[in-house]
């Protein structure tokens, strides 16, 4: 049985599609939480214990990983305190802090811009340039995002008023692009030390904002939903989401891995219609056959 596990596991290491396909599920149902937690956690609060909580349960068990890749790890400081900055610490308490202040349609909508804050990126950095095929991928998944997010109805486009949270969100779409382009700098560690020391740094840096947050006089609320949303934060959106991000990139690189950011409404739609009881419609077929045959058309013609 073991063995048959770990040949499973080896297998999906390697799918890249799979991979991205669970990180943007696990971030479709972190938008809906994170918005139904407003009130009950606060923002900073929410990412310090997410980052803590991860870092505990990871360190561990990957203590002796660690100490091995420790001469690597200190040669590379630099980039790694600058990856856990822009991917862990600025992205999440702004995307958190955002969500306080929007609507998740807004939300899910501000994450949809993540392909083209990527292509920029790429651009800027490295000189990597869209092909027509991931170009014409992320207009037709973009489409599909718009769909299902106005219910089918482009007019209602006109009624979305953009909020101090929207301009948050949009900026932490940028930072953690800018971490997904950087991913190629990564240093040559194991990719579960990768992990432990991003979200330790990220944490860390995270500690004298969720301070002055706690010292205004707002607090977590200690029931059920906070335990429920702290155990999601830490166990899907942050442990298994952040090994399968980084992999998904590592193998394809963060153009083609983009267009995935837009399936984050197409899970936070069908969580919505699973556990809040709303009803399905056909722009939601419409909108989600959009999606997938945008990621299919930026992956088929990427060259």
């Amino acid at each position: 049985m073991m063995t048959t596990v770990t040949r499973f596991g080896r297998w999906l290491y390697g799918q890249p599609y799979i991979l991205l396909s669970i990180t943007a599920m696990s971030w479709g149902g972190n938008i809906v939480l994170g918005r139904e937690a407003a009130g009950h956690i606060p923002p900073l609060a929410l990412a310090q214990t997410r980052w803590i909580g991860a870092f505990v349960v990871l360190v561990i068990f990957l203590w002796p990983r660690l100490k091995q890749d420790w001469p690597v790890i200190r040669q590379n400081v630099g980039i790694l305190l600058l990856l856990s900055f822009v991917g862990i610490t600025l992205y999440n308490s702004l995307a958190y802090e955002g969500l306080q202040f929007t609507q998740a349609i807004n939300g899910a909508l501000m994450q949809s811009t993540a392909p083209f804050w990527i292509a920029l990126w790429s651009l800027i950095l490295f000189g990597d340039r869209l092909t027509i095929g991931q170009i014409g991928g992320i207009v037709l998944s973009g489409a599909g995002v718009l769909t299902i997010i106005t219910g089918g109805d482009a007019s209602q486009l006109a009624n979305l008023s953009i909020n101090p949270g929207d301009i948050l969100l949009i900026i932490a779409m940028a930072s953690y692009a800018l971490y997904a382009c950087l991913l190629r700098k990564r240093p040559p560690i194991h990719p579960l030390s990768f992990l432990v020391l991003t979200i330790g740094l990220g944490g860390l840096m995270l500690l004298p904002a969720t301070a002055i947050e706690y010292a205004s006089g707002f607090t977590m609320q200690a029931d059920k939903q906070t335990i429920l949303s702290l155990i999601y934060v830490i166990l899907i959106a942050t442990i298994l989401a952040y090994i399968c991000f980084n992999r998904g990139v590592e193998l394809i690189g963060p153009n083609r891995a983009g267009p995935f950011f837009h399936l984050i409404p197409v899970t936070a739609s069908l969580l919505a219609i699973v556990f809040l009881g709303e009803t399905f419609h056909l722009f939601h077929a419409i909108g989600y056959g959009l999606i997938l045959g945008g990621i299919f058309l930026a992956q088929r013609f990427s060259s």
